[in-house]
């Protein structure tokens, strides 16, 4: 699969514009790869049309699997494989288990939704990282648009973008 390697950069200065910008850019027919903001902005994934994640899903389901594997192991354990009676009890009483099913429930819920992150978020220890603009980590927040996924020109997506309330408007290449 070949990367994007041109963008258009739209460089704003306040979340405000910054939002209204996206709707304009969206409205007309482009396509915006991704806007990177030094903070969180407020209300910027719906205008960006983006899905609820399905993160709590995966979550559920490790902890399930936690739960499952957690009392599996503590009944085979300690019902089936070396019975032992302590202080007079069952050899398969689910009170004492609470502690140990509840311990791995979290481990493996916060385990599998760190790699699911990961994973989807496709994010590998050698993966070079692409920096659209410094400036995303300061003060600036930052509209990326790819030209490849848009029918447009070049030109007339800049045109459109500076018109959006832009600062600056750049060309980003990148050598991949």
């Amino acid at each position: 699969m070949e990367k994007n390697k041109h963008f258009v950069l739209g460089v704003y200065e306040d979340e405000d514009v910054l939002l209204s910008a996206v709707k304009t850019v969206r409205e007309s027919g482009i396509k915006i790869q991704e806007v990177y903001s030094p903070f969180p902005v407020h209300g910027l994934d719906e205008v960006l049309g983006y899905r609820r994640t399905r993160l709590p899903i995966a979550a559920f389901m490790f902890g399930l699997l936690g739960t499952s594997l957690a009392l599996t192991m503590q009944i085979w354990m300690l019902g089936f494989d070396w019975p032992m009676i302590i202080g007079g009890k069952n050899f398969v009483s689910l009170p004492p288990f609470v502690p140990v099913t509840f311990e791995l429930t979290v481990l493996l819920a916060a385990l599998g939704m760190v790699g699911t992150f990961m994973i989807v978020s496709d994010l590998k220890p050698y993966k070079k990282a692409r920096l659209m603009d410094t400036r995303i980590t300061d003060d600036k927040h930052v509209m990326a648009i790819d030209l490849a996924s848009n029918t447009l020109a070049k030109d007339d997506i800049k045109k459109i973008v500076n018109e959006s309330g832009a600062s600056e408007v750049n060309d980003k290449d990148f050598e991949d």
